[in-house]
């Protein structure tokens, strides 16, 4: 059987990720904020940026190119866009990156692997 991609990273299919979020935020001007009548005044530069939060299970090879991939400066990804139910693609960059040994093993252990994705 198999599985829907998620993510794909510079055209690397990545593995099914234990878990999955999307948030889409906007971005505002300092010009907003409140107005002297009490109101809110918005005004957006930039709405619908993406930030995805993103966890795996991985092996030894798996943490390596994860940990390449979080050395770059940014990064073209194809990700699951749940808004559309449907691959969008962005540039997007790697922060918070963590690795945890989950257990060692004869083949150098089973990797927890996490982090955010911010878009350009």
């Amino acid at each position: 059987m198999a599985f829907f991609q998620y993510l794909n990273f510079d055209g690397v299919d990545l593995p099914l990720p234990d878990s999955y979020e999307v948030d889409m935020s906007d971005k505002e001007a300092d010009s907003g904020g409140e107005t002297e009548a009490g109101t809110i005044q918005r005004d957006v530069v930039r709405a619908g940026v993406v930030t995805i939060s993103v966890s795996f299970s991985v092996t030894k090879k798996w943490l390596k190119l994860l940990t390449e991939f979080k050395q770059r400066e940014k990064l073209q990804v194809r990700f699951f866009d749940p808004e559309t139910v449907s691959q969008k693609a962005a540039e997007m960059y790697v922060d918070g990156f963590k690795a945890k040994l989950k257990k060692d093993t004869s083949y150098k252990g089973l990797w927890t692997v996490s982090f955010n994705l911010k878009e350009l």
